[in-house]
């Protein structure tokens, strides 16, 4: 069972590294250094641990996760007693996600607003309803954006009030 589970692991590892490596602009080795860390959990994940299950140098992981948390992407927390480093996600880092996550929305949510008004405008000068502009898309689009904001809005609330552990 636990043989199963640790494949299943490094089989999100991989695949949440690709889309990391992508969105996030990293290099493949911080890429999964980074899933491991969020599939690890709030126990954390050892300088140690890394090395061994990505199979990389041990300077290759200390570069990648220096470089990590300069990005405050994440953290470390000791335990008494302990000497090593747990590593975890920085819920900060995910609250600014989330945030420029809303931001690009409402930037593109603003221009499509604007494109509307323009459509509007320009239809009440055209006399032949086949040439008018459709607004459904924009109707359409707009709403999605509001209804994804609200949702969005109440994912950043509970991981502000500590609803989630990452």
């Amino acid at each position: 069972m636990k043989e199963e589970i640790c494949k299943q692991k490094m089989s999100l590892v991989e695949k949440l590294g690709v889309h990391l490596e992508k969105r996030e602009q990293l290099a493949p080795v911080a890429a999964r250094i980074l899933a491991y860390i969020i599939l690890t959990g709030k126990k954390g994940t050892t300088f140690e641990e890394m090395v061994t299950v990505l199979c990389a140098s041990k300077s290759t992981i200390s570069t990648h996760l220096n470089h990590l948390q300069d990005l405050n992407k994440i953290q470390y927390f000791t335990k008494t007693g302990d000497r090593k480093k747990y590593f975890v996600i920085n819920k900060d880092s995910v609250l600014h996600h989330i945030n420029e996550m809303i931001k690009e929305w409402e930037e593109v949510a603003n221009l499509h607003k604007e494109m509307k008004a323009y459509k509007e405008t320009i239809n009440e000068h055209i006399i032949d309803e086949d040439e008018k502009f459709d607004l459904t898309f924009h109707n359409d689009y707009l709403k999605f954006v509001k209804d994804a904001s609200v949702s969005i809005e109440t994912l950043k609330e509970n991981l502000i009030k500590n609803k989630f552990n990452l």
